[in-house]
């Protein structure tokens, strides 16, 4: 009997994906703790759930956007996602809080994202997985091209918060 191995990383599950991405955010840790905690809607938009318990998450609507090019005219697509977003962490330097999306229309269609949004020594990161649409032929697809739209999708949320981060 042939030796088959799955060639994925030990936490990646069947199905999902890994995205990590990071962006520069160059603040203070006093100014990156008020824009992940009590600015957040800045870059959240519309509060739809809020949190029952200090501990819980809560939900927003906002438009998650994929730039297909930065410069003029600037293109890029959007998509009505609910975001949800964990209490705030603070754990040493690093600031932590848990993080996902889902499309808000036509679910089936589009990646659902689980994971941490973390901001340490001037920059952010998101680190977790998604699940590609599609079962084994989204699968297929993400390794050819998806996986370059959520790193991409994952990115300019980043940047966003970024910009938030650097205005006064």
């Amino acid at each position: 009997m042939p030796d088959v191995h799955d060639s994925r990383p030990a936490d990646e599950a069947i199905g999902t994906s890994r995205l990590r991405v990071d962006v520069p955010a160059p603040a203070t840790r006093e100014r990156a703790a008020r824009v992940l905690g009590p600015g957040r809607q800045a870059w959240l938009g519309e509060l739809v759930a809020a949190p029952v318990q200090p501990d819980a998450t809560a939900r927003y609507l906002l438009d998650l956007e994929l730039r297909v090019s930065d410069t003029a005219p600037r293109v890029a697509f959007r998509k009505a996602a609910y975001v949800e977003v964990g209490p705030l962490v603070e754990a040493g330097p690093a600031l932590t809080l848990e993080i996902s999306w889902r499309a808000a229309s036509l679910t089936p269609l589009f990646p659902v994202f689980a994971g941490r949004l973390t901001w340490a020594e001037g920059e952010l990161l998101v680190d977790g997985h998604y699940a590609p649409p599609g079962g084994g032929i989204g699968a297929v697809a993400d390794r050819l091209l998806l996986n370059v739209a959520a790193r991409g999708t994952g990115r300019r949320l980043l940047e966003r918060i970024a910009e938030v981060m650097a205005a006064d």
